[in-house]
């Protein structure tokens, strides 16, 4: 390899625990490329993701477990797929398309190959060939709506049921929408944040119905009347008072699949947040579901997820839509433009092109 220092991206401070995020938070810096040694894969990053979840690694406290905080003066890590380099490892070779989720933000990195339960090598020729699918649709955002679903949702083939999602024109909202179409759920809603995302809902992505909240004066009022036997299932992306006002709309034991709760990111509130006493009283005298829903906890269910998945991709039956950002230096400027909600589908970061 030619060149010897390499692009990284680095978070140079924090936004506080109740703001929001900006790209003064980022710089880039230029670092030296890191050495291969035995039992390690250097990589070529290809593609980087960003997502709501990384707005919580910005604190000093994460307010989770699972999560570690991002440091000052480091290259932030998180979803990424690139290209081996060079390995020092007979698991890998050079050429092959590897993904992980603790990517680095930078051009080249290194990785262990033991004890990393995140790097995975696709086998897959047609994810090789489109490998910006493995952090969407056919990855863990994918996997997190579909798997959530499954295990949170109770949708009933024929049963005709109402689903409404929140948060809709995102990566999780529009596979969640088409997923549940194809499980049999009957009448699919979307609440997004312009006539643009909510035309691409029901024009492309096969949503019955889609809600502008930001042109909405009462949004339980419209689903009463879009939706008058009510709603059976909600998948919320978005938390706050967007889903309180679709719990006011549930049915008597309706479900709630938590997903994300994007709207309260930026404040210094526990996951999941507290919710006001009318809405508790709801969920607790119309017996609504509200559990705690995190994929990391159904890994065993991600292979056959994963294929079921690509399957639907290949045969057009679940559509996907990105949106790409070229270049490492905009990867700061990417992820916040995401938490305002200027991306359609999912936001990903092109670094580079496939090199052999």
């Amino acid at each position: 390899m030619a060149a010897e220092t390499q692009t990284a991206a680095v978070l140079l401070s924090r936004p506080g625990v109740d703001k929001p995020p900006s790209e003064s938070n980022f710089t880039l810096e230029r670092r030296a490329i890191p050495k291969c040694k035995e039992g390690e894969i250097l990589v070529k990053t290809l593609y980087l993701s960003v997502d709501p979840y990384m707005r919580c690694r910005m604190n000093e406290d994460s307010g989770t477990s699972y999560l570690t905080p991002w440091s000052i003066g480091e290259s932030p890590s998180g979803g990424g797929v690139g290209q081996v380099i060079e390995s020092r490892s007979e698991k890998f070779h050079a050429g092959d398309i590897v993904q992980s989720g603790g990517w680095p933000w930078q051009e080249f990195s290194t990785f262990p190959v033991t004890a990393n339960p995140t790097l995975q090598k696709e086998e897959s020729g047609y994810l090789c060939t489109n490998p910006s699918l493995l952090l969407g649709i056919v990855g863990l955002t994918g996997l997190t709506s579909y798997i959530g679903l499954k295990e949170k949702a109770h949708i009933k083939p024929g049963a005709n049921q109402v689903m409404v999602i929140s948060g809709a024109a995102g990566a999780c909202g529009i596979a969640a929408g088409q997923i549940a179409k194809l499980e049999g759920c009957g009448v699919v809603v979307g609440i997004c944040g312009t006539d643009e995302k909510c035309r691409f809902l029901t024009e492309e992505m096969g949503f019955d119905i889609a809600i502008n909240y930001k042109t909405t004066e009462n949004i339980s009022e419209q689903l009463q009347m879009k939706c008058p036997a009510g709603i059976d299932v909600y998948f919320d992306n978005v938390g706050g008072e967007i889903s309180n006002e679709v719990i006011r709309c549930m049915n008597k034991d309706s479900h709630i699949v938590l997903c994300g709760q994007i709207s309260l990111y930026n404040k210094d509130v526990p996951y999941p947040p507290p919710i006001p006493q009318d809405i508790q009283d709801i969920l607790q005298t119309r017996n609504i579901t509200r559990d705690r829903f995190l994929v990391l906890n159904y890994m065993e269910k991600f292979p056959d997820g994963k294929k079921q998945l690509e399957s639907w991709v290949r045969e057009g039956k679940l559509k996907n839509r990105e949106t790409i950002v070229e270049g490492l230096e905009n990867t700061g400027k990417a992820f916040v433009e995401m938490m305002r909600g200027a991306n359609i589908g999912k936001q990903i970061v092109k670094v580079a092109e496939k090199v052999l």
